[in-house]
């Protein structure tokens, strides 16, 4: 059986101050946090066993993460290992074989999870990554005409056809995993050196939509992404208090939240137990917390 390790030991630094309270990984999207909705991906390919790291604010997890799987285990990192050093910390939990790795604060609703397994060892190829196709040198990474990586951090490796983003998304097979590092990340310590080596990365193209919300713009622009994708002018959670002459347009207001005041809350997130008051516009609400962005433009 496959398993899946969803990385969210990140301290989420370019989230701050959302994130002082509030673990990446637990951020809202719609009507569950990102954890969630990366969950019920895997599940969808039925990779149902998981394990995650956590080493910011590990608390947070203990009290979310049984009302969102029961298959989910939970490895806490003292010291942060990075993204390397976190699988191999996490191989007794994750057992032997081919794995799924999955970066915390990536949504990919339409990937199908299922299509990273069993393909990074054909060709030869030790890793396979999920990529957003882009024209010719543009992206995170470089591929060539057979869609292996041949350009990655200012390294080029071969004639590049296509160039593309790595979503974070990805698939280890066993030998990679055998020579992970104790501590170190899974790009420059890991990916680079196989490159160098002269080894394979394979990549696997994803034409769908995606979302990394490491700051505060992207976590908005994920939650009205959200909406659009089910046609919904607004979301308000059960539980949540909307004050009668407040107009939502393009928001989502949590459990518990509370909307005061009077006029149009425009494109705002209000966090579980936030409050906000009307008139608001790009605005995300979290108890601890208020983030105003500039309009767009």
């Amino acid at each position: 059986m496959t398993t899946a390790m969803v990385l969210c030991a990140g301290l989420g630094t370019r989230l701050r101050p959302l994130s002082d309270e509030l673990a990446k990984p637990l951020m809202p999207i719609g009507d569950r946090p990102v954890l969630a909705h990366i969950l019920e991906t895997l599940g969808r390919a039925a990779i149902e066993d998981v394990v995650i790291n956590t080493h910011h604010r590990p608390d947070d997890f203990d009290l979310r993460i049984k009302s969102m799987s029961s298959k989910v285990q939970v490895l806490h990192e003292i010291e942060i290992l990075g993204t390397a050093g976190g699988v191999a910390h996490a191989a007794g939990a994750l057992g032997p074989g081919e794995i799924v790795v999955w970066n915390g604060d990536i949504v990919a609703p339409e990937l199908d999870a299922r299509s990273l397994l069993g393909s990074q060892g054909g060709g030869g190829a030790q890793m396979l990554w999920v990529v957003e196709p882009l024209g010719r040198g543009n992206g995170t990474v470089g591929l060539d005409e057979n869609g292996n990586i041949v350009r990655l951090r200012g390294e080029v490796f071969g004639r590049e056809a296509s160039g593309g983003n790595f979503l974070g998304v990805q698939a280890l097979g066993a030998t990679v995993r055998e020579g992970l590092p104790a501590q170190g990340c899974l790009v420059a310590d890991v990916a680079l050196p196989l490159l160098r080596r002269g080894g394979r990365i394979a990549s696997l193209r994803y034409d769908g939509p995606w979302d990394d919300i490491g700051t505060s713009s992207a976590l908005l622009q994920a939650n009205l992404r959200w909406l659009e994708r089910r046609g919904l002018p607004a979301w308000v959670a059960a539980g949540a208090q909307i004050a009668g002459e407040v107009q939502l347009e393009r928001s989502i207001v949590g459990p518990g939240a509370k909307v005061r005041g009077a006029g149009l809350v425009r494109d705002c997130v209000v966090f579980a137990d936030g409050e906000l008051t009307a008139p608001a516009e790009r605005t995300l609400a979290a108890p601890w917390t208020h983030v105003s962005l500039p309009l767009p433009g």
